[in-house]
Parts: structure tokens; sequence; C-alpha cells
């Protein structure tokens, strides 16, 4: 059977792709048979005639994942905006039929499934005659656990709190906290102690910021990944599916 964890943000561009693709590919390098999964992606990219969702090609860039992107991100925009607006813009309307079908069909070539949210919790997927569909509505579907992505900075407090509020109000459960950006300093320390005093929620990675984002990226996402990461940690964090 299998395991899973969901990774929420607190908020959009917080970090969640290159933290994401830097766990599976902690999982991969040491053997789990793990795979990358995202239910609908905004601000694709153009290659031909053809749109590439970036953060699926980073994540399977990164942990040497070769599976066909339409199994791991059913569904692709073009516009960067949250999915429920996109789908509108490119009439392609979000069937959460089509995003169970290819998680199950994930569930039974995988061992592990780590998927990624877009944006926020409350990021809405579906806005439309059939009602209001959010991402908290697709975790709880999909029955998954989570860990939050946060920022290393000023504000990571007040944003986290909130989200780790809100996220357990909805009866999911947390299975720990990662910091994206983490600079060894007193501000960033003070944040983490903070957050695990306020919330009772464990920090269980700090992710290095990457400092040279025009070098290599997916060589630095692996060498922070496995400095942050532990394969069994992670696993420690998953739940049947």
């Amino acid at each position: 059977m299998a395991k899973g964890i969901f990774i929420v943000g607190t908020d959009t561009d917080v970090g969640k792709t290159v933290v994401t693709a830097g766990i599976i590919h902690v999982l991969r390098s040491n053997g789990y048979n793990a795979t990358y999964f995202k239910a609908a992606l905004s601000g694709a990219f153009e290659v031909g005639n053809e749109l590439v969702p970036g953060d699926a090609l980073l994540a399977c860039d990164v942990s040497n994942l070769e599976e066909d992107y339409f199994n791991i991100t059913p569904y692709v925009y073009k516009n960067a905006v949250s999915p429920h607006l996109a789908a509108k813009l490119e009439n392609k309307p979000i069937e959460i039929d089509v995003i169970r079908e290819k998680y199950d069909y994930l569930k039974k070539k995988y061992d592990y499934i780590i998927a990624e949210g877009s944006g926020g919790i409350v990021c809405p997927l579906i806005d439309d005659e059939r009602g209001l569909y959010t991402l908290e509505n697709l975790i709880v579907d999909l029955n998954m656990s989570v860990i939050i992505v946060a920022r290393a900075g000023v504000g990571t407090i007040n944003h986290t709190v909130l989200t780790v509020k809100y996220i357990e109000s909805l009866g999911i459960k947390i299975k720990g906290i990662i910091i994206n950006n983490y600079i060894e300093n007193m501000i960033c320390n003070d944040n983490i102690k903070m957050i695990e005093k306020l919330t009772k929620v464990t920090i269980i990675g700090k992710f290095k910021k990457i400092e040279d984002l025009k070098g290599n990226m997916v060589q630095a996402i692996r060498r922070n990944a496995e400095i942050a990461f532990s394969a069994k940690n992670i696993e420690e964090c998953m739940d049947k599916l």
C-alpha cells in the first residue's frame, strides 16, 4: 500500500516546489520508489505548441523521476493565476474525477507520493455552478496529512501560526513544518523558536537559502536537500493512502 504526504505553503511563492523536489530527490536517491503529484498548475510555459508545467519539470529533473507530465500534473494552465480563474480563462474546468484517476494510477505504480499544493491552503481550484472547491477540500478527499513550508524571515511567524491554526481547525493532521530560505542568523533562529512555541508543531527541516540563483539550480537543490532532510524522517511523516 502506498504512503504519502501533502506539501502546503503559508502562501504562494514560499518555495514549495523547491522543497518538494528536494524531498523527492532524497527519497529516490535512497532507493524509495517515490513520485511527484500536483493536481493543478498555473503559469506553465510554452514549448512549441505544448504547455510545460515548470514545477513538475523541476521536480523530475532534481529527482531523476521519469513520468508523463499529464499523469503527475493533470491540469496545466498558461495563465499565472489561481487555478479556478485559469480554468475559466482557458475554458478547461477542473474535474475531481480526473485528479482522482491520476492519483490512483500513481498509488498503484509508486510506493510514495509527495503531493504539492497550488498556492496556500485555501487556494480555489473550482468556482462555478458546481460550487466552491479549494485545496483544503482536495487534501481531505485524498485523505492526506500535510507538511507546511514556511519562510524563514520577517513575517513568517504570523503567516505560519495562522496557517497551522486554520489547518488544525479542518481536522487535517500536520506532520511538521519546513523552513525555506533558511539563513544561520538570530532572526531566522528566533522565528523558528517562536513558531514551535506558538504552534507546538515540530520544525522537521531547515532548507538553506540558495544564494546563486543563476548557477546550477538542480545541483543546489539536491545538495541543500541532502543536508536538510533524511529519507527516514520524511517517511515517518507519511500516512498510508
